[in-house]
């Protein structure tokens, strides 16, 4: 089985280090590593090529674009041109971040995980940030939900889903239309990553309404993006957020924002969402 990464990375020499050692350590090696070095103005190539120059098996390559951090676009525009630099056919295709560091094992443990279940289309662990001098599980998300920065899919999923959106959702909508085509979402809760950069950190003024419009061109719908709005908030004990998404959807109702899913694939969204709302909170 031949797994490959792709690591799209803008301005994280602070990270790096960590990020690529803990790549280079893994108790079995990835067939091919591709930084895409998106336009970064600071150390993160230099600290690249230093890292890893006895790795003829890690590659750099330079993307251009804007510098702001617009959440989904820029990270997946760059995935997408790293994709297409990738001269090697791949059974499972990874998309991690640059400011993520791994247990020895990941890869070992992701490789298995495909391995041993045919259905299993998307892979990960859980992302852990420090708080006060201990590691503790990043509630963005679900723990039975593969994040963003560790995310790993076999080919043929990949494939059925027809790639990544170049949108903000990307990392909600894969893993929704991949169980549309019957594939298993599989976390492995034991595989601790460390998220050397909480989400959001960077993140401009503009991409705070970026969950507001995430839930309209996902086609949520009014209720269901309330809720999901509120449960954010409520998980990441940010009130702000409630104000911040529900503006971000307003402001993409009005304008009519093109939306990432077909009506189709929105009604299986919305009623596999709703589902799981029923069977959490409603099933006596």
């Amino acid at each position: 089985m031949k797994l490959c990464i792709i690591i799209p990375v803008f301005n994280e020499e602070g990270f790096i280090e960590k990020s690529i050692k803990s790549i280079i350590n893994q108790t079995v090696r990835p067939d091919r590593v591709i930084y895409v070095n998106d336009s970064s103005t600071d150390n993160t190539k230099k600290l690249i090529n230093d890292f890893s120059s006895d790795c003829d098996w890690i590659h750099i390559i330079d993307n251009e674009s804007k510098e702001e951090h617009i959440p989904g676009r820029k990270v997946i525009e760059a995935f997408n041109f790293g994709l297409k630099n990738l001269k090697i056919n791949y059974d499972v295709i990874c998309k991690f971040d640059g400011d993520i560091e791994l247990p020895k094992n990941y890869i070992e443990k992701i490789k298995n995980i495909f391995l041993e279940n045919s259905n299993v289309g998307i892979a990960g662990g859980n992302l852990y940030v420090s708080k006060k001098g201990k590691w503790v599980y990043e509630k963005i998300a679900t723990k039975s939900h593969v994040r963003g920065p560790i995310k790993a899919y076999r080919r043929k999923c990949f494939e059925d889903i027809n790639g990544l959106k170049s949108a903000i959702g990307w990392d909600t909508v894969d893993v929704l239309l991949a169980q549309r085509k019957g594939w298993k979402i599989f976390t492995d809760k034991e595989l601790i990553v460390k998220h050397l950069k909480s989400t959001g950190k960077k993140y401009s003024l503009k991409s705070k309404f970026s969950q507001g419009e995430a839930l309209y061109t996902m086609r949520f719908g009014v209720v269901l993006s309330i809720l999901s709005i509120l449960k954010s908030s409520i998980n990441t004990n940010d009130p702000l957020k409630i104000i911040f998404a529900s503006l971000g959807f307003l402001i993409s109702l009005i304008k009519q924002k093109p939306f990432i899913v077909s009506k189709e694939e929105g009604m299986y969204i919305r009623n596999f969402r709703w589902n799981v709302v029923y069977n959490k909170y409603l099933k006596f």
